[in-house]
């Protein structure tokens, strides 16, 4: 999670590792959708899948830490996380191994907020991230991949079920909660407030 206080200056900077970390997340995208349709390499694909979910926090705290923080990472790595998740649900739900409803529950917030967002940084408007919505992701990182190891049947089903659904309600109920902070900070902007500066 971000550490309190000023954010660091974005740059125009392109070539930098945390931008080379979101970029690779992006590249690996397709493989572990692969793998996850593939009834043969599921378990692999869920696996590939659940790694590059939990690393969503490694480019951008490199980049606050080593300085690097740049306006296309600000792009790249929200992008990184939101792509793989919906990338990962779609290929889930293909598979059998996710339920659909509930992966409609996450797409529906996301495109919204995606949508929302776009419409803001086109009018030179960025929204902080929030610390609720951090932890909406993070159980719903932890959610995903459970869920549809536990849907297999294998080694640690029933633990990795019961661990997805616990984490997948405390994730949806912050995930839209953070969602109503967003539409209040995006209704702020719109109205002259102080816009934050994106991390």
């Amino acid at each position: 999670m971000d550490a309190p206080g000023e954010p660091t200056p974005a740059s125009k900077r392109v070539l930098t590792v945390p931008n080379a970390i979101s970029l690779l997340r992006i590249v690996t995208i397709p493989v572990f959708c692969v793998l996850i349709v593939d009834r043969d390499t599921t378990a692999v694909g869920i696996a590939v899948f659940g790694v590059v979910v939990a690393t969503d926090w490694v480019d951008g705290t490199i980049a606050r830490r080593t300085g690097q923080v740049t306006e296309l990472g600000a792009i790249l790595d929200p992008l990184a996380d939101r792509a793989a998740i919906a990338a990962g649900l779609i290929a889930l739900v293909v598979r059998g191994v996710f339920p659909r409803w509930a992966a409609v529950v996450i797409l529906v917030r996301d495109v919204s907020i995606l949508v929302a967002g776009a419409i803001l940084l086109r009018r030179g408007v960025r929204i902080d991230v929030r610390r609720i919505g951090k932890v909406a992701t993070f159980n719903l990182m932890i959610a995903i991949p459970a869920i549809s190891w536990g849907s297999l049947g294998v080694w640690l089903s029933a633990a990795a079920l019961a661990v997805g659904w616990l984490a997948y309600a405390v994730g949806i109920v912050a995930y839209y909660i953070a969602a109503g902070a967003y539409a209040r900070d995006a209704r702020r902007a719109a109205a002259g407030g102080q816009a934050h500066a994106s991390a």
